[in-house]
């Protein structure tokens, strides 16, 4: 079985990966191969590293184009090496995978996702309206690399915390509608926070709503 787990920052797709990872299942965090990929970036002058978010920064803040625009172009070679790898070993054994995409998987281009849909079974972990306040405020307290996309704008006099307030809302719907565009298959948030609920429910529920599709 090959997956690829897209959705929100806060989803839960890295810890439905490492769950399956423990299960045997050969596991591509996007994140850390992006991370990689920066790392001559991020030294500080004091010889210390920084964190990707703290790199990035928040998209009102200077340089923070520039740099989403760099991340992205890092995504999309992870993406393209991650894809190469499943190319090869589809001719070579059974193997199962799982891929911890970014939440911005969606704007790596349409090929990219037809081939990341080809390869393996896309499933969106849904995040319902009702948790946007809940993820605005972990990326304020906690950031994370977040590519806004031209869904961001400042309003004369407005402050940073309330032009993030005011967009946060059409980044998450606009985001919503790619992940829906794309996935093969979608797992209730609920569903998954609950404490019975197993990897084996997991995959179970992967194969049925894959074959109802």
């Amino acid at each position: 079985m090959r997956l690829s787990l897209i959705g929100m920052a806060g989803s839960g797709k890295s810890y439905w990966s490492r769950m399956l990872s423990r299960q045997g299942f050969t596991r591509f965090c996007c994140d850390d191969m992006i991370a990689e990929k920066l790392a001559p970036e991020l030294k500080r002058p004091d010889g210390g590293t920084m964190k990707v978010s703290e790199w990035m920064g928040f998209p009102y803040e200077p340089y923070y184009e520039e740099r989403e625009s760099r991340y992205l172009a890092y995504e999309i070679e992870v993406m393209s090496e991650i894809l190469e790898y499943l190319e090869q070993a589809q001719n070579i054994c059974e193997q199962n995978i799982v891929i911890d995409t970014t939440g911005s998987v969606i704007y790596t281009g349409h090929k990219t996702l037809m081939e990341l849909q080809r390869l393996t079974t896309v499933v969106h972990l849904e995040t319902p309206p009702e948790i946007q306040g809940q993820l605005l405020k972990a990326y304020i307290l906690k950031p994370h690399p977040m590519l806004w996309q031209d869904t961001f704008t400042k309003k004369p006099h407005e402050s940073n915390k309330r032009a993030l307030v005011r967009c946060h809302p059409r980044l998450f719907s606009s985001r919503q509608r790619l992940y829906e565009r794309y996935a093969d298959v979608t797992l209730d948030y609920f569903a998954l926070r609950n404490k019975n609920f197993r990897v084996s429910d997991f995959l179970r529920d992967v194969e049925v709503r894959s074959k109802d599709n």
